[in-house]
């Protein structure tokens, strides 16, 4: 059978000669057969050119015999068929042959005879000649029959050629190398192609050689790596196994042997889960959903092994497997590392992860998966749920003067009498620093969990005994219901949390339950947060000024500078939430910055004014701006605006002298002696208002204003111990060198009366509200002598 690249190539061949040497033949005749039939044409004209003339004189002398020969001398031509001769009058004087036959396709060449005579040329007739048309063969001679014989044997020889060299050249070095491949295939042998040549079949070859040659190398290379990777794979100190498509058992290491206690035969080709606990399948089977956070195409899990000795180790298995295509299972490898030592103290840090260190409680992590569970049960069971919120009232204090020792020395006692409020299965948690929570589950959670609220502040009635001090704490309780006033964990939390600051801002030591005006005032409470945040950053806030005046002669002597946020839509808004909100926020320590910085700067412009100069600032700090650097900022203000410290008198509160905080009293200090004067704010309404005077530099004393109500409201008895009590403060507070302020003068007679008592100061509404400083300004305009004769 020819080969079929051979036959391929004849009919390529073929084609080309049909292509080619076809149309170049075919051609050639045409050509070759116009010639010849025009050549043979140009010569039966001469022949009939010359019988015309030969017939001239025949005719002429009605020699009709002579006529008759000549016809019959014509017709002899193979190519004649028939001529006739026409006398002048048309008249046929010969014909031959005798039967014409038929002359449809012979064609017809007509001469007119004339004779020459001496005095002139007479047409004596004409002659007519039939000619056959020659056939497409009958043309050609002996020459044209050569050529193309010798035409086909160059054809047939150049076709036989060619089909031979094919064979030789191309078809036999592609039999070889067939055969070559075809014994490698079938018997895995690399077998050489046996062909040398200097053309492309010989590079071919040779390419092939070098190819077998390299590939049984790499075949060599490939089963010596597959002989050190099985010894890897049994030496390497790790549980190695791999699976197939079906999780199947195909291989496991020594050391996985070793380390099981299981055989080999006993484990190749059974299925992996049956190594696990029955509980677990689930989770190993859903181990594809399991990537590492460091190879996505690396699985993970975590599950029990059974050992051959019956016992249990937890196992860390990664797993990698081939591409599969989707909805298939794929080979594994993988290795498995026991875990339990780790799975043990894994667990015993999420307990301390958990728990509160100091009270064994659960802490809030704790606390919040706990709720998480707690919410999730009372959905299955249909009960509500109760989480009460506890913060613990007047603990800062304790541990800011008794020390955290005595602080946790406290919470200790605390977390033993709320243990000794609730129920066994009620949940207990320390949320940080002395808040703390307890969850309670039960079909009357709501009436259930006010009583315990109720149990934990009577508990908390008597004071903590801490080396052998009495220390006194209450509780702020807060109450939240599931369902009724949360939806999930996190609101129920936060809404006991918020009716927890919703008791403690009505008195503290109780208990709330939670409501919906409760989020009204949290709402509130964020708006107001909001619009600290951006009074801070679009500069909103502003120091209003209100007089101190002379109560002898109504002159202005100072001013205190109070905060105001002046909001670019709703204007100045009250001051007392501000102030509350920021404190809580940690954020007035930056307001009073910049209150500072505005009520020195107004007090530079006002003193441009005749007769201020002497004029003082009174400003209130918080606390949080008592830190070391205050005084070195306050003197660079001072210096930027060119005002004197003795012009600046810093306002405290009880508060803040309460913390006794030996870093205030070095601030403190550093004030005084900077030339700053301390005044003492509120004066009357604390615990120890007196031993302050003795203790701290004060050097102005401020009257409440609820005394200053007193002496014109109320019974004639209030009004007469009012009276004293102001006198009193203004003895004592003159012996010891202070000047008193008497805050909140609304009338004439309050002024008097307290002029009467001998008080040097005062400010209230009677003489000014607190302006901002373009209407301070003005006012002061208005009075150049500083008098307070115009009531704003």
């Amino acid at each position: 059978m020819m080969h079929s690249v051979e036959r391929r190539f004849i009919a390529i061949v073929l084609m080309a000669m049909m292509v080619v040497v076809a149309p170049v033949t075919a051609l050639f005749l045409s050509i070759s057969a116009s010639r010849i039939d025009r050549d043979l044409r140009q010569n039966a004209e001469m022949l009939v050119e010359a019988s015309a003339q030969a017939l001239a004189k025949p005719l002429w002398d009605y020699d009709s015999e002579a006529a008759d020969r000549l016809a019959d001398f014509l017709v002899n031509d193979s190519r004649i068929v028939a001529v006739r001769v026409y006398d002048a009058s048309g008249t046929t004087v010969a014909e031959a042959p005798e039967i014409v036959p038929a002359l449809d396709g012979a064609a017809r060449i007509g001469r007119d005879i004339t004779y020459a005579a001496r005095d002139d040329a007479h047409p004596v007739g004409s002659i007519e000649v039939w000619v056959a048309r020659s056939g497409p063969f009958t043309r050609f001679g002996a020459d044209e029959v050569s050529m193309i014989v010798i035409l086909v044997i160059a054809s047939s020889t150049a076709f036989a050629a060619a089909i031979v060299g094919n064979r030789v050249i191309v078809v036999r070095p592609l039999k070889r190398l067939t055969a070559a491949i075809e014994a490698t295939r079938r018997l895995g042998s690399r077998h050489h192609v046996d062909w040398v040549s200097a053309d492309e079949m010989g590079t071919l070859a040779q390419n092939f050689n070098e190819m077998q040659t390299r590939l049984e190398n790499e075949e060599t290379q490939l089963k010596i790596a597959h002989a050190r990777a099985t010894d890897i794979y049994n030496r390497t100190p790790a549980m190695l196994f791999s699976t197939d498509a079906g999780g199947r058992i195909t291989a496991v290491s020594d050391y996985w042997l070793r380390a099981t206690g299981y055989r080999r035969e006993a484990v190749i080709g059974r299925a992996f889960p049956d190594f696990i606990a029955p509980d677990w399948h689930e989770a190993y089977h859903a181990r594809v959903t399991c990537p590492t956070a460091v190879n996505a195409a690396i699985t993970e899990v975590t599950v029990p092994f059974l050992k051959a000795d019956g016992e249990t180790m937890v196992v860390l298995i990664l797993e990698t497997r081939d591409q599969a295509r989707p909805g298939e299972e794929a080979p594994t490898l993988s290795v498995m590392t026991d875990v339990t030592a780790l799975k043990q103290a894994e667990n015993r840090n999420h307990v301390q992860a958990v728990t509160d260190h100091l009270t064994g409680l659960l802490n809030r992590q704790g606390f919040e998966a706990a709720l998480d569970t707690a919410i999730r049960d009372a959905d299955l069971r249909g009960e509500p749920l109760a989480c009460i919120f506890i913060d613990l009232d007047r603990f800062k204090w304790i541990n800011d003067n008794f020390g955290h020792t005595c602080g946790d020395a406290v919470l200790c006692e605390t977390v033993s009498r709320i243990r000794g409020a609730v129920r066994r299965d009620d949940i207990v948690a320390r949320l940080g620093g002395d808040e703390f929570a307890i969850l309670v589950a039960a079909a009357d959670a709501g009436a259930l969990s006010r009583a315990i609220g109720e149990r934990i502040c009577g508990g908390l009635r008597e004071p903590v005994t801490v080396e052998g001090t009495d220390l006194h704490v209450s509780a702020s309780v807060g109450i939240a219901l599931y369902p009724d006033h949360a939806a999930n964990a996190s609101e129920l939390l936060l809404k006991s949390d918020m009716a927890m600051y919703a008791r403690k801002h009505d008195g503290k030591n109780g208990t709330q339950i939670f409501d919906s005006s409760m989020l009204d005032a949290a709402r509130e409470r964020h708006e107001i947060e909001q619009q600290i945040d951006a009074a801070l950053k679009g500069n909103w806030f502003e120091a209003y000024l209100q007089p101190i005046v002379s109560l002898r002669d109504g002159q202005i002597a100072g001013f205190e500078a109070l905060m105001r946020l002046n909001h670019p839509v709703k204007g100045v808004l009250p001051p007392a939430k501000i102030v509350g909100i920021a404190e809580e926020t940690g954020s007035i320590g930056r307001i009073g910055d910049v209150i500072l910085d505005k009520a020195i700067g107004h007090l530079a412009r006002i003193s441009t004014l005749s007769g201020t100069e002497t004029t003082y600032l009174a400003v209130n700090l918080s606390p949080p701006q008592f830190e070391q650097s205050l005084p070195s900022r306050l003197a660079s203000l001072l210096l930027r605006h060119n005002v004197t410290p003795a012009r600046i008198v810093i306002e405290i509160t009880e508060a803040l002298l309460m913390l006794d905080n030996p870093d205030v009293h070095a601030v403190l200090d550093q004030l005084s002696d900077f030339g700053c004067r301390i005044a003492l704010d509120d004066f009357g309404t604390g615990y120890s208002s007196l031993s302050y005077l003795n203790r701290f530099p004060v050097d102005i004393v401020k009257i409440d204003q609820s005394f200053t109500r007193s002496l014109s409201d109320g019974t004639a008895d209030v009004r007469k111990k009012s009276r004293m009590l102001i006198k009193g403060i203004r003895t004592i507070s003159h012996q010891m060198g202070c000047t008193v302020v008497a805050e909140g003068i609304e009338t004439e007679e309050q002024w008097q009366m307290l002029n009467r008592l001998g008080i040097d100061h005062g400010q209230g509404y009677l003489f000014s509200r607190p302006l901002h400083i373009d209407a301070m300004m003005r006012l002061l305009e208005n009075d150049s002598e500083a008098k307070v004769n115009i009531r704003a």
